[in-house]
C-alpha cells in the first residue's frame, strides 16, 4: 500500500497549485467579458473613451492571462506523475474534456488574445470586436471543459467500470457533459468569475478617482463594474443554491459537512448559523441555530428529511459490506477473466465497488475477506469529510458573497445618483480598493469546500484518494512541493509587480482628457454610458 504520507504530500501538491492557478482564472474569465462589452459600447457610439477603456483593460487582462497559463499547465502534468493510478483508472473519461479544452477553448483564446491585443490597426471595427468575443468565450469554453472533468469527479456520470479491462469506461458522452453538477458549477464558476472581475474594475477606477487620474476613463469603468457586479452577484448567490441543491442529491457526506449536521433530524430541521464541530465526538460543541430553516433551504420542501452524518455512516457500513463481494469477484477475475461465477457476483455488487475499496486499507493483508465489523466501521467513519473545515469555509465564501452583494448594490446607487464622489462618500471609494481580495479569497474557499468535502474519494462513490496517488519517495514529494509553491509565488509576485506598474501608468487617453476635480457628475442611467464631457472636437482622433 501507498505510504499515507505520499497520498497526502499528493494533495497538498495538486491543492497548492490549484489555489495558486485559481488565483488567475476567475479574473480572466469575468474581465474578458467586460472588456467586451466596452469595446461593443465604442463599437456602436463611436466614442474613442471606451476604446482606450477597452485597451486598457485589455492590458490588465494580458498580464493576468499570461500568468495564469503559466500556473496551469503543470496541473495537468500533476494528473500523470502523482496520480498514476487515477490517471489509468479513470483517463478514458478524464482525458477527453480535457483534450477538448486544450484543442478547441485554450488554442481558440490564445489564438485570438494576440489579434485582439495587436489588431487594433489591422483590423476593422467590427473584426476586432469579434476577436474580443473569441477569446471572452474561449476563456468561458476552457473553464466548462475544465469543470466538466472536474465534474466527472464529484459526480460520476456516464461511465461504467469494465472487470476484463480493470478500468473506468466512457459509455455516454452526453451525461458525461450534462452532468447536473458539472453544469451548475460550471454557472456558478463562471459568474463567481464575473463578480471578481467588477470588483476589480471597480476598485482600480476608484483609485484614480481618489487621485484625481484619469477621471472620465475611471467613472465610467466603475459605473460598468457597479452594475456588472449587481447583477453577477444576485447571480452567483442564486446559481449557489442551485449548485447546492444538485451537490445534496450527489453528495450528501459533504452537504451534511457544510451544514454539521451530525444527526437526522425531524423536517423542517434547523440551520446552524455558526457552530463548533467536533469530529472525534461527532457533535457540535456550541451552535448558534435558526429553526425551520435548514430544510427548506437545501430541498425547496418542509416535510423532505436531510440526512445527518449518523444516517450517512451506517448507510455506508453497508454498502461497504455490500462491495466486498465485488473487490473478491475483481481478485478472481483479474486471475481468470472467464470466470462466470465470478463475473455474476460482481454484477450483483458492482455499485458498491468504490466502498468495498475503502476497506482494503483496513483489512488484514488487504485483503478485504479478512475485514472486521471493526475494520469496515473506521472505512464507514472516512466517508464523512472533515467537518468543521467544510462548515466554515463555506460560511466565509457565503458570508463574502452577501458582502459584495451589499457593497455593489450601494455603489450602484451611488455611481446612478451621481453622488459617488460627494466629499461624504470618499469613504467609499477608499473602501473600494480594498475590497479586491474579497473575491478572491470567496472563490477559493469555494474551491476548498468543493475538494475537501470530495474526500475520501477522488471520484466519489468509485475510486478512494489513497489508493489514486503514484508510488513516489516521501523526500521526492517534499522537494516537488517546495519547488511548486516556490515557483508559484514568484509567479504571483511578477502578477502584482506588472499589474500595480500597469495601473501606475494608466490608460493611454485619446481625446478624453481628464475632467478638473471640480467636476461633478451628472445623474445617469446609461449603465456606464454617461455623456460624454464636453470636450473639444480637434481633440478627437475618430
Amino acid at each position: 500500500m501507498i505510504d499515507t504520507l505520499v497520498v497526502d504530500l499528493s494533495r497538498w501538491q495538486f491543492a497548492a497549485t490549484a489555489l495558486y492557478h485559481f488565483l488567475f482564472v476567475p479574473l480572466t474569465l469575468g474581465i474578458s467579458f467586460m472588456i467586451a462589452a466596452m469595446e461593443t459600447v465604442y463599437v456602436t457610439t463611436g466614442k474613442t473613451i471606451y476604446r482606450d477603456m477597452t485597451q486598457f483593460w485589455g492590458k490588465l487582462f494580458l498580464i493576468n492571462f499570461a500568468l495564469g497559463v503559466a500556473t496551469g499547465l503543470t496541473m495537468e502534468f500533476e494528473f500523470g506523475t502523482n496520480w498514476s493510478f487515477y490517471s489509468s483508472f479513470v483517463g478514458d473519461i478524464f482525458g477527453a474534456p480535457l483534450a477538448i479544452e486544450g484543442l478547441m477553448a485554450f488554442f481558440m483564446e490564445s489564438t485570438f488574445i494576440g489579434m485582439m491585443i495587436f489588431g487594433w490597426k489591422r483590423l476593422s471595427k467590427g473584426q476586432h470586436l469579434l476577436v474580443t468575443y473569441l477569446v471572452a468565450i474561449g476563456s468561458n469554453l476552457s473553464a466548462l471543459w475544465i469543470l466538466v472533468a472536474n465534474g466527472f469527479m464529484q459526480d460520476p456520470q456516464g461511465a461504467a467500470f469494465n472487470p476484463v479491462t480493470m478500468r473506468m469506461e466512457l459509455t455516454d458522452f452526453g451525461a458525461l457533459i450534462f452532468s447536473h453538477d458539472a453544469q451548475a458549477k460550471f454557472v456558478h464558476t463562471s459568474i463567481a468569475g464575473y463578480v471578481t472581475a467588477a470588483v476589480f474594475v471597480a476598485g482600480v477606477s476608484a483609485w484614480y478617482m481618489l487621485r484625481n487620474r484619469h477621471l472620465e476613463i475611471a467613472r465610467r469603468s466603475f459605473r460598468m463594474a457597479a452594475l456588472f457586479g449587481v447583477l453577477s452577484t444576485a447571480g452567483v448567490i442564486t446559481l449557489g443554491d442551485a449548485l447546492g441543491f444538485v451537490g445534496a442529491h450527489a453528495q450528501p457526506t459533504k452537504l451534511a459537512a457544510m451544514e454539521a449536521m451530525w444527526q437526522t433530524e425531524e423536517a423542517p430541521a434547523p440551520f446552524n448559523i455558526v457552530a463548533w464541530p467536533s469530529q472525534n465526538e461527532q457533535r457540535n460543541v456550541w451552535s448558534i441555530q435558526v429553526p425551520y430553516v435548514l430544510t427548506p433551504l437545501l430541498t425547496h420542501t418542509l416535510t423532505k428529511v436531510v440526512p445527518g452524518v449518523d444516517q450517512l455512516e451506517a448507510s455506508a457500513v453497508e454498502r461497504i459490506k455490500n462491495g466486498i463481494p465485488a473487490v473478491e469477484a475483481l481478485k478472481a477475475l483479474s486471475k481468470n477473466p472467464n470466470d462466470a461465477a465470478a463475473m455474476a457476483q460482481f454484477r450483483a455488487h458492482e455499485k458498491d465497488l468504490g466502498y468495498g475499496f475503502l476497506v482494503t486499507r483496513y483489512a488484514p493483508d488487504q485483503d478485504v475477506s479478512k475485514a472486521t465489523e471493526a475494520d469496515i466501521a473506521r472505512a464507514a467513519k472516512d466517508t464523512i469529510p472533515q467537518v468543521s473545515a467544510i462548515f466554515w469555509t463555506f460560511r466565509i465564501m457565503v458570508g463574502l458573497g452577501l458582502l459584495m452583494l451589499a457593497y455593489f448594490v450601494y455603489a450602484a446607487m451611488l455611481t446612478i445618483s451621481g453622488k459617488l464622489e460627494a466629499p461624504q462618500n470618499r469613504w467609499f471609494l477608499k473602501l473600494a480598493p480594498w475590497m479586491i481580495p474579497v473575491p478572491f479569497i470567496a472563490c477559493e474557499m469555494g474551491w476548498l469546500v468543493a475538494e475537501i468535502g470530495r474526500q475520501p474519494w477522488t471520484v466519489f462513490g468509485v475510486l478512494p484518494t489513497w489508493m489514486s496517488a503514484s508510488s513516489h519517495s516521501v523526500g521526492y514529494m517534499i522537494f516537488s512541493l517546495v519547488g511548486f509553491v516556490s515557483l508559484y509565488s514568484i509567479f504571483i509576485a511578477v502578477e502584482m509587480y506588472l499589474m500595480v506598474k500597469a495601473i501606475k501608468q494608466g490608460p493611454e487617453e485619446h481625446g478624453t482628457p481628464s475632467t478638473p476635480a471640480s467636476h461633478k457628475p451628472q445623474p445617469s442611467f446609461g449603465g456606464g454610458f454617461a455623456p460624454n464631457p464636453a470636450a473639444p472636437m480637434s481633440a478627437h482622433k475618430e
